[in-house]
């Protein structure tokens, strides 16, 4: 082997050690943190279910539709066959007929619920749309029969998908180089392993390598990271751990909190250690991080159109539609049905 051949080898294991020393260092920091308390996160609410739907009533209007919010996949609070008018009378063999988007309702279908009152609920909802009730009914014995007609706008809502993004700089290694490919996947690997015992996930949204002009000085080559961390459904596991501990802000801000302190803890140890730089290692100050809120396909906040359910992702209603994990329901003046995903 030749001389400069002999010298390359030597530079990319020095290379390569300095890459295996950074993922070990970056490993005792992983168990570092689990063992220790994690920072108590601030408090963060997120929208409920709202009241408890078992005691709510929604009573209807002659003068407009009242519009209803139903978590998806949950059961309707009491929609009523009555105005507050109707409330306050006594009504002579009243006859009521409830009718949704597919038709007429019955109790003979499992997903609806019509007592001998009028009174609607509905079971594991998800048809949005023009629910409408019939009543027939006499004041007194001797009046002819009066008939009312009261509307309802039923919508479907699911609370937000919730996520930290954070964006984080690595001075790196030759752009083309596999070390950079081989400490993305290990940084990603201890990330998700920092925060699993929390039901979150970290997902990697990109990674870029970039020559980086410094102020009054060279090029250097730098990462520069961008991921997300979200909680995973846990309503699986809420009788195991506290309603506190189960909730997925309070998961997701002890996530948030233990990424910011393996970054922080990454500089502390750099600084104490008297070893040169690896090649790979994380810049001081870059990470940054914002709240990111999502709707389902099909699903948008809008609190304009839904005053009573702000901060909710109701269905898109038809002439809209949400295509992918956006914020808002967008104009489609072709869209005729409730959660379009498509224009």
């Amino acid at each position: 082997m030749s001389r400069a051949a002999r010298g390359k080898a030597r530079g990319c294991r020095r290379a390569a050690a300095a890459t295996g020393r950074l993922q070990a260092r970056l490993l005792l920091l992983l168990v570092l943190l689990q063992a220790t308390p994690a920072v108590q996160p601030s408090k963060r609410f997120l929208r409920s279910g709202g009241p408890r739907h078992n005691s709510l009533k929604i009573v209807g209007s002659i003068v407009f539709p009242v519009k209803v919010y139903v978590k998806l996949n949950h059961n309707s609070p009491r929609i009523l066959c009555l105005t507050n008018h109707l409330r306050n009378l006594e009504l002579i063999d009243p006859i009521f007929q409830w009718n949704g988007p597919g038709g007429g309702l019955s109790s003979e279908n499992s997903s609806v619920q019509i007592s001998p009152t009028g009174t609607l609920i509905l079971r594991h909802f998800n048809l949005s749309g023009v629910y409408t009730c019939s009543i027939v009914y006499k004041l007194t014995a001797m009046q002819p029969d009066k008939n009312l007609v009261i509307k309802y706008l039923i919508y479907a809502y699911s609370d937000p998908k919730n996520c930290y993004e954070f964006t984080a700089r690595y001075h790196a290694a030759p752009c083309n180089s596999s070390h950079n490919t081989s400490f993305k996947k290990a940084l990603l690997q201890i990330l998700s392993k920092l925060v699993a015992e929390l039901s979150c996930e970290v997902t990697l949204i990109k990674s870029e390598c970039h020559h980086v002009k410094m102020q009054r000085g060279g090029l250097q080559n730098e990462i520069f990271f961008t991921f997300s961390v979200a909680s995973l459904d846990r309503e699986k596991h809420n009788r195991l751990c506290q309603q506190s501990a189960c909730d997925a802000s309070h998961r997701l801000n002890k996530a948030k909190h233990l990424i910011e302190r393996f970054f922080k803890q990454q500089v502390e140890i750099s600084r104490k250690s008297s070893e040169p730089l690896p090649e790979i290692y994380y810049i001081e100050g870059t990470l940054q991080m914002v709240w990111v809120d999502r709707c389902y396909p099909g699903y948008g906040m809008n609190a304009l159109t839904h005053p009573d359910c702000p901060e909710c992702c109701v269905v898109c209603s038809p002439g809209s539609y949400n295509p992918s994990n956006g914020i808002h329901c967008l104009r489609c003046d072709s869209s005729l049905i409730y959660g379009a995903t498509k224009c």
